[in-house]
């Protein structure tokens, strides 16, 4: 696997000079100040290589951008609304300049409104560190008394919507605005979040989509860019959805294998693949996280290892985000079935037999505490992570382990 790290850009707190430190092989970065449905320019696209190429006394980093995380695909496309065809082709200019720049994988999702969604940016763990966590309660809270989303209630047991009456009960104002910050954060490469009122204008166009319907403006999104992407050389791979499981009633098609499995043979190309996030789809207890790199690891193009610690084994649950190896996913047998899948690519002479891993969030330790790093990133907690799955990895492939 190649060791890949996400940067955010100069204004991460995590620096590229930082980056050569943890021992990174890679950078995993995006364009986040361009607009969704704009196109990422030669320049833009050359200026964000050379950011990475350079430390800040202007000598060589050794890094590459290996992984474009993400082009992002406009609300417009996902609804088929507005120019949503004029999106498309903007896309397509994006996806030629970066192949000419080099690029050949590019991380996407197809998530309506919020890339992701936590209740707490900075849960604590007993060593005193904090992680990122989702709690159905806290958020059934959300949705029903702040947000007082139509028909909220019914989306949820009737023990959750009690629990969360008691939990919205207890908010002062100050507790509510920060409990609807905290879930409309989604927005990767942003410390902003959206309004109450956003989020209700985004939910009413959503209000006739029905999951089939995304699920058939998916289809016809990849039908539009993979044959290019197939000329260019390019391999796209699809982020699952965080959490892996309806939210706020928007529809979701990225949760299982099942939609993964359907999605790959709708539009069946070398060039349609997978990000494989072991914490996204780790968060439902049915996804098997070491059995899907078996059966989908010739289209898995990008890897995201991180773990989860489930409260439950409830398919719409409360969960938080754990230390890389100790979570609720077998992360050793998750980077064998890996290995495995490398060692078939190699035998078989395929380009692409190194797939780029990067380690996914962490927890705050050490000097992240109050850092303010962007949710999710601390430098400290993903070294950490990432030294735990590197040394998995080396065990794995010594040669007395192989034997």
């Amino acid at each position: 696997m190649r060791q890949t790290w996400r940067w955010f850009g100069p204004k991460d707190l995590c620096s590229i000079d930082d980056i050569t430190q943890v021992g990174a092989q890679g950078v995993v970065s995006a364009l986040h100040h361009v607009p969704n449905g704009a196109v990422w320019t030669t320049e833009e696209i050359a200026k964000r290589h050379e950011e990475i190429a350079t430390r800040r006394d202007g000598t060589a980093s050794g890094l590459s951008w290996d992984v474009v995380e993400s082009l992002p695909v406009s609300e417009d496309i996902k609804k088929q609304n507005n120019d949503w065809r004029g999106h498309i082709e903007n896309y397509k200019l994006s996806m030629r300049n970066l192949a000419d720049s080099g690029i050949e994988v590019i991380c996407y999702n197809f998530m309506p409104v919020l890339d992701w969604t936590r209740t707490d940016l900075q849960w604590s763990v007993p060593n005193g560190g904090s992680c990122m966590r989702f709690d159905i309660h806290d958020f059934a809270a959300f949705d029903i008394h702040i947000l007082q989303r139509n028909g909220a209630g019914a989306d949820y047991t009737n023990a959750i919507a009690d629990e969360a009456g008691r939990r919205a009960a207890a908010l002062d104002e100050a507790g509510k605005k920060q409990l609807a910050r905290n879930v409309t954060m989604g927005l990767p490469g942003s410390t902003e979040s959206m309004s109450l009122d956003d989020v209700r204008a985004h939910l009413s166009e959503y209000a006739g989509i029905s999951r089939e319907r995304l699920q058939a403006n998916f289809v016809d999104f990849l039908e539009a860019i993979i044959p290019l992407a197939e000329d260019l050389g390019l391999r796209f791979c699809c982020h699952p959805d965080d959490p892996p499981f309806a939210l706020l009633g928007l529809p979701r098609v990225m949760s299982t294998e099942a939609d993964y499995a359907y999605i790959l043979d709708a539009v069946d190309s070398p060039a349609n693949g997978v990000t494989l996030c072991s914490g996204s789809l780790g968060a439902r207890p049915d996804n098997d996280l070491p059995g899907m790199m078996e059966r989908l690891g010739d289209k898995v193009h990008f890897l995201h290892l991180r773990n989860v610690k489930r409260d439950n084994d409830a398919i719409v649950g409360s969960f938080y985000e754990a230390e890389h190896l100790a979570g609720d996913t077998d992360m050793v047998a998750l980077i064998a079935a890996v290995l495995r899948e490398e060692r078939k690519r190699k035998a078989a002479g395929r380009k692409d037999h190194s797939i780029p891993m990067r380690p996914d969030h962490g927890q705050d330790i050490l000097d992240d505490l109050g850092r303010r790093s962007q949710p999710g990133y601390p430098t400290i907690g993903r070294m950490k992570g990432l030294a735990e799955l590197r040394g998995v990895m080396t065990a794995l492939e010594h040669q007395l382990v192989q034997l």
